[in-house]
């Protein structure tokens, strides 16, 4: 495949059939951007747990293996399952610190049960998606991003000095150096396919200086087999759940709430790069993402390894290099990945990777992480109010990490276990978003049948609130059409769907702020997505159809049009401009 610049047009989209041969090529090219840190989150996190070389070499095994099965899922839309676009994945560095913490205060087999629980309540939160849209914001996600970025540091700072004892003392920070000078000039220099690489020529680099010190061990390589099953480690799990394990749930918890916010980020990227026409964000398939990523983990949970995670910057990296989107790269991926996973030299290569140039690969990894949080944080707008909610959960997140604190009040075990930065902070967050949101302005209600009927109410309803606003006539009159047209707009492909024995619900929210009125509607329905319409309305068009006159009307009457469809709801968001 040649290479393309970002802005030439999509070759495949997700539905188009590509040849087999170019998805498998494709495929190859994106194992080779996952693979190495796969392997080497695995590592990083097995060695800091202190587990011993069985583990080491199995948890590698089974995390290739899980990252293949994950995207391969993700490829086809099975029910709720899967979002039907290339999501390449890899063994995702949120749970570093969790594991190394667990593994030492408990062992292995806690975390694994942990991990499972958790897949299920992952699951659980694709369906509840619409439900928390307004409580897991990108603040906090954002804020608690950056909060994991900061606790894995120390570990990273701690590989730097993994060196024999024999080596000499400026062996590991002058290896640790030159790695993240090469990472930093290979990234500021390589342009097209050699950004697929870039990663891995920053780690040969410091191979290549860990031999020089002495410190580049080949006996693993050596005494690896070519093709074979790693052995088969003392795999458990906790059937009684002590303290301890109900001490780590809420941390685990957390974790995975952030896993699936960042797993909801990466859904929309990769959606919005996959097309060649700009659209809408299908809900629906980020719900099947996060659904599949649940599955992801609990298969990490069997297998006892990190769980595998969606990765947007690689898959569109490998898109905006090929021009390939097409699902079936997805398993071309899975395929490579399964076969490399067998190919045990392939493995015992990238384990021989020496501590200080873990330790700069992941530096780097959590640096671009915590600027990937303070983005998300930033693409939501900062008011005063937002503000002081990352503010606040900062300050106590990092203050009170491992502050003997939480140990006085706690005790020295409990303490010691909740007392993690990342857990503080998302709480933190989370509670100060609910503050925020119950001290705003006061939102009211209607409640109708989604029916034309309902249009009487509709406009009561909205004459009264804007008279409570104290809104002028032309306002009021745009704040009552914009609502006519939203209403006809949802009936307009719904009448040959409707249940006469049951009608469908539509709930009307309006929440009034300063010199505008944001309305929600909720509602389930059949029809395309109204904001994709929206934007397909041209200027050109000289005589518009009955169809999309109200479409039309309503573009005319709001500054703003968000239309949500999930798996059950549809939310359609818009705001009216008012005076008094």
């Amino acid at each position: 495949m040649t290479s393309r610049s970002a802005d030439q047009p999509i070759q495949y989209e997700p539905e188009e059939p590509c040849p087999p041969i170019v998805a498998l090529i494709v495929g190859f090219q994106g194992a080779a951007l996952v693979l190495a840190p796969t392997v080497l989150n695995v590592a990083i996190g097995f060695r800091a747990a202190g587990l011993d070389e069985t583990w080491l070499v199995w948890g590698v095994f089974a995390g290739m293996l899980t990252c293949a099965a994950m995207t391969a899922l993700q490829v086809f839309r099975l029910g709720q399952f899967g979002t039907g676009h290339v999501v390449l994945s890899w063994s995702s560095a949120i749970f570093l610190a969790i594991l190394a913490t667990t593994v030492e205060a408990t062992g292995p087999e806690t975390f694994a049960s942990l991990l499972i629980v958790c897949s299920l309540l992952q699951i659980a939160l694709a369906r509840w998606l619409p439900a928390l849209r307004r409580i897991i914001t990108p603040v906090v996600s954002g804020t608690v991003t950056m909060l994991i970025a900061v606790s894995v540091l120390p570990i990273a700072f701690n590989s730097v000095q993994n060196v024999p004892p024999d080596a000499a003392v400026s062996a590991g920070p002058v290896i640790a150096v030159v790695t993240l000078l090469a990472s930093v000039i290979v990234t500021l220099r390589v342009s097209g396919r050699w950004r697929l690489i870039a990663p891995l020529i920053s780690i040969v680099v410091g191979c290549a200086v860990s031999a020089a010190f002495g410190v580049f061990e080949v006996d693993r390589i050596a005494n690896a087999a070519w093709f074979g099953v790693p052995e088969l480690p003392d795999l458990g799990f906790d059937l009684s759940p002590g303290k301890e394990f109900w001490a780590l749930l809420p941390t685990f918890a957390i974790l995975t709430l952030v896993f699936t916010l960042k797993t909801i980020s990466d859904g929309v990227v990769i959606q919005q790069n996959a097309r060649r026409r700009p659209r809408a964000i299908d809900f629906r398939q980020i719900q099947g993402l996060v659904s599949a990523s649940g599955i992801g983990m609990l298969l990490a949970g069997l297998s006892t390894t990190l769980p595998p995670a969606s990765n947007a910057s690689y898959s569109n990296t490998l898109v905006s290099l090929t021009g390939v989107a097409a699902r079936r790269v997805g398993i071309g991926v899975a395929l490579v990945t399964v076969v490399l996973a067998f190919f045990s030299k392939f493995a015992a290569l990238l384990l021989s990777v020496p501590g200080p140039v873990l330790g700069a690969f992941l530096m780097l990894a959590m640096g671009m992480l915590f600027v990937s949080g303070w983005q998300t944080i930033l693409r939501d707008g900062l008011d005063p109010r937002r503000v002081l909610v990352v503010a606040l959960a900062s300050a106590l997140g990092l203050g009170l990490h491992g502050h003997p604190l939480l140990s006085d009040l706690l005790g020295e075990e409990l303490g010691g276990l909740i007392g993690n930065g990342v857990t503080i902070g998302a709480i933190v967050a989370i509670a100060m978003t609910l503050l925020l949101e119950a001290m705003g302005s006061r939102s009211s209600k209607l409640e109708v049948t989604l029916d034309m009927a309902s249009l009487p109410a509709i406009d009561e309803y909205l004459s009264a609130l804007a008279s409570r606003l104290k809104w002028d006539e032309p306002s009021t009159l745009r704040l009552r059409s914009a609502g006519e047209e939203t209403l006809s707009s949802l009936l307009t492909l719904e009448d040959d769907q409707a249940d006469e024995s049951s009608p469908t619900r539509l709930i009307i929210v309006a929440r009034p702020q300063p010199l505008m009125v944001e309305l929600e509607f909720v509602a389930t329905t059949h029809q395309e997505n109204i904001e994709d319409q929206v934007a397909y309305l041209t200027e050109a068009d000289a005589l518009p159809t009955a169809e999309d006159i109200s479409l039309r009307l309503l573009r005319f009457h709001t500054s703003a049009l968000r239309h949500q469809k999930f798996h059950g709801v549809d939310i359609v968001t818009i705001q009216v401009e008012g005076s008094s």
